[in-house]
């Protein structure tokens, strides 16, 4: 961690290149505890905890899709919106291998590869978004609107209750 506590992390590195105004959450990681752990860590709102899901379409394509993390991601749906027959989640073997991130700590900022990146319609409604930063236990806290001007995802209507 630098002076500031901030982890430096390929996603931070991004934000910060990129100028974004961000505020640090750490929290006490918990293995396959997800945003419900962290949200409740926080004490934010689980809707606006935005989980990065790593995915590929039939092709072996990857792709991230960014979504609620009270919801569920219909990859019916958005294999639909994407225009092809079949998308899937990746292993965390081949997650990591895309990203550079641990399963846990996969941000959308930063990653190894380019991918497209798609996201739930419904986060660009919220005032603040926490997501994660690079680092198993660590989120940042940002405006949606910052992470659009960036990342600049295609807007989809597939989260599921």
């Amino acid at each position: 961690m630098s002076r500031d506590k901030t982890p430096v992390t390929p996603a931070v590195r991004i934000l910060r290149a990129h100028k974004i105004n961000f505020s640090d959450h750490p929290y006490a990681y918990e293995e396959k505890g997800g945003t419900a752990v962290s949200a409740r860590e926080l004490g934010v709102d689980e809707h606006k905890v935005i989980k990065t899901l790593v995915m590929e379409d039939d092709g072996k394509n990857p792709l991230v899709i960014l979504m609620h993390g009270d919801m569920q991601v219909s990859t019916k749906e958005l294999a639909r919106a994407m225009g092809v027959k079949q998308v899937s989640p990746c292993t965390p073997g081949t997650a990591q291998k895309h990203t550079g991130y641990l399963v846990g700590g996969t941000s959308p900022f930063g990653t190894r590869r380019e991918m497209p990146v798609y996201l739930e319609k419904t986060i660009a409604d919220l005032d603040r978004i926490y997501i994660n930063g690079g680092k198993r236990g660590y989120l940042v806290g940002m405006a949606p609107a910052e992470l659009i001007r960036v990342l600049q995802p295609t807007t989809v209507a597939v989260g599921i209750q």
